[in-house]
């Protein structure tokens, strides 16, 4: 990791970022290490680079959802709304479109998407799932027609949220432990940094069952060849 900063700032932040629970902001970061609030924002990107996980595929029983990701915008500057277009109340043509996927007992996996069209979803649910797997989702139209690949259940949300085995209970508790970190901690997140969030909480939620020093080592050990240059991250 080509850096100013040494181990001695380095080893700490990534150990932080690895085990907290709900994230932790660039403020709290620069207090923890002494360095200011600019670089400890620069290394948390760098170590969520490092968190991102190679493409697997899910199977089994696998429940998708989708949510809105977005800052509140009650909670923001008058200048921040402005330049988002956002009323104080907000809505969600103001946010950004996740599309989750929980493996039950496994793994889960979140990405940012354009759309809740249906041939967003499908492409989504089709690329991450294994064929002949068992898919849970609410009555979206937009998965319709996922039963010539999967054994595809549907809950309806006006009646009930539990039909026996079929909900989306686990990945809309994946949503709530996301949304938790990204307005408690980080507060506003902007859209084009969103996956990068993602990565963190989607590698702390499948890393969850491991030890500090396992999560710890996982990120270490991913660090080699994952280059992330200050321009690259603002845009710049």
């Amino acid at each position: 990791m080509n850096s100013k900063l040494g181990l001695d700032k380095w080893l700490p932040a990534v150990w932080l970022a690895a085990n907290s629970k709900n994230g932790i902001s660039s403020h709290e970061l620069a207090r923890s290490l002494g360095i200011t609030q600019k670089s400890a924002w620069f290394v948390m990107h760098r170590i969520r680079l490092a968190m991102q996980t190679e493409s697997f595929l899910l199977s089994g029983e696998v429940e998708v959802d989708e949510t809105f990701v977005g800052g509140k915008a009650k909670n923001m500057h008058r200048s921040v709304r402005e330049r988002k277009g956002m009323s104080k109340g907000g809505g969600a043509s103001d946010k950004t479109i996740v599309l989750g996927m929980r493996e039950r007992g496994g793994k889960v996996h979140a990405e940012v998407i354009r759309a809740v069209d249906r041939a967003t979803l499908q492409q989504g649910v089709r690329g991450r799932i294994e064929a002949g797997s068992t898919v849970y989702t609410d009555q979206n139209p937009g998965y319709n027609d996922l039963r010539d690949t999967y054994d595809h259940a549907t809950v309806n949300h006006i009646e009930t949220y539990v039909d026996g085995r079929v909900h989306t209970n686990g990945i809309e508790n994946f949503w709530s432990l996301l949304k938790r970190g990204l307005h408690g901690t980080y507060v506003s997140v902007e859209s084009f940094h969103l996956f990068r969030y993602l990565d963190e909480r989607v590698f702390t939620y499948n890393q969850r069952d491991r030890t500090d020093y396992g999560r710890f080592e996982t990120v270490l050990g991913a660090v080699n060849g994952r280059r992330l240059t200050y321009a690259e991250v603002t845009g710049r």
